[in-house]
């Protein structure tokens, strides 16, 4: 198994362009949103409250990395002959999983980084604390990849990725109130993990634990069902 997690380490810095853009984007989006801020005082795009949200749209990127992988591997049929092999269905979820989780911790400590040198204020303690409420987000996105590269080929995610990214700058609220798209959509926000996960960061980097378990639980919920379907998709490929 780590074996096969170092390969497929190998394989995401294969293509050094698509990590860069990962995690430059959301760096480019905070200096230019703080810029504006500037000269246009919004609280949405205020350093403080505009990280976490940039940090968790640029896990949608980990969703894309993940699922293009694992949908090569299938197209290549270097799936069909690894099951070959004495890997469980669990192996091949944690060997995909485990080094896309140094790619999420390098996301969000630059993306702090960038964040300290825009005028972020906060405590180490609870900046260490906010990468702990942000990798349970990280983790369901890289779940959820390897859901979408076990069913779709790789043309199909290319599509579904853009959709899916969409959809979590929008209904994430990661740069925008979602309060603005009307409370029907402010339901369907609250209904999915993102804005929890933004939400407990930006109340964490403060000191604020109070509303803890009010966003705990629906991320990690989430995170257990990504983890369930990429495991239900792994082992439907095995038995075709």
């Amino acid at each position: 198994m780590l074996d096969f997690a170092i390969r497929n380490r190998k394989e995401i810095f294969r293509d050094p362009l698509s990590i860069i853009l990962g995690i430059a984007l959301p760096v480019i989006l905070l200096f230019l949103f703080t810029t504006i801020e500037k000269n246009a005082p919004l609280d949405t795009f205020k350093v403080q409250h505009l990280a976490p949200g940039l940090i968790v749209f640029g896990f949608a990127f980990l969703t894309m990395f993940s699922a293009l992988l694992i949908a090569k591997d299938k197209q290549t049929a270097l799936l069909t002959r690894l099951f070959a092999s004495p890997l469980k269905t669990a192996d091949y979820v944690i060997g995909y999983a485990l080094p896309m989780l140094p790619l999420a911790i390098l996301q969000i400590v630059i993306c702090f980084i960038a964040a300290a040198a825009a005028g972020l204020s906060a405590e180490w303690i609870n900046l260490l604390a906010g990468i702990a409420v942000l990798l349970p987000i990280a983790m369901m996105s890289v779940f959820f990849g390897l859901c979408l590269g076990a069913v779709f080929t790789d043309k199909q995610i290319s599509g579904i990725g853009t959709i899916y990214i969409t959809l979590v700058q929008f209904l994430g609220g990661a740069w925008m109130d979602v309060s603005l798209l009307g409370e029907t959509f402010k339901h369907i926000a609250y209904a999915l993990p993102f804005i929890h996960s933004i939400e407990l960061a930006q109340e964490v980097i403060s000191g604020d634990y109070s509303s803890f378990q009010q966003h705990i639980w629906p991320i990690g919920g989430y995170a257990v069902l990504a983890l369930a379907l990429a495991f239900l998709s792994l082992m439907k490929i095995r038995k075709r």
